[in-house]
């Protein structure tokens, strides 16, 4: 048996001290950014995986798109993010995974939790993030 455990931590600046406090034992990291934003997108770069690396250098890291269903319903092109450009971000972090899903409609939500539990349960080594331009049973929490 797996015993899979979710938490959803807070983005906003006042809880920047108390978001690492949850990070111990976690097995991966779900990082979601909104497929809608490329500010979402750089936040994954400037802001998470920096954070996520400190407390969990060795943990692997699923990226994931989210509101899928936005970004081809009239969603600005100009601040969605492609696909490409997605899996491009996947490797500059040395995710092990991107996988673009919809709350909504529900499309590619089973294969996010999917992905993460086959992640912890069937290990592969972690790509390497991609050189810096400037510098009983099993339990499985997913962060």
């Amino acid at each position: 048996p797996v015993l899979l455990s979710l938490w959803d931590t807070a983005g906003q600046e006042d809880y920047d001290r108390l978001r690492p406090l949850s990070y111990s034992n976690t097995d991966v990291f779900i990082v979601a950014f909104s497929l809608t934003s490329r500010d979402s997108l750089a936040n994954v770069r400037e802001k998470w995986v920096p954070e996520l690396r400190e407390y969990g250098p060795n943990t692997p890291i699923l990226l994931v798109g989210t509101k899928l269903d936005l970004r081809g319903d009239g969603a600005d092109r100009a601040t969605a993010v492609s696909t490409p450009e997605g899996l491009e971000m996947m490797r500059h972090i040395g995710a092990v995974d991107y996988i673009e899903c919809s709350a909504l409609t529900q499309a590619g939500l089973k294969s996010v939790f999917d992905t993460a539990i086959r992640t912890v349960l069937l290990p592969k080594p972690r790509p390497a993030p991609a050189p810096s331009k400037g510098g009983g049973g099993l339990t499985c929490a997913i962060l």
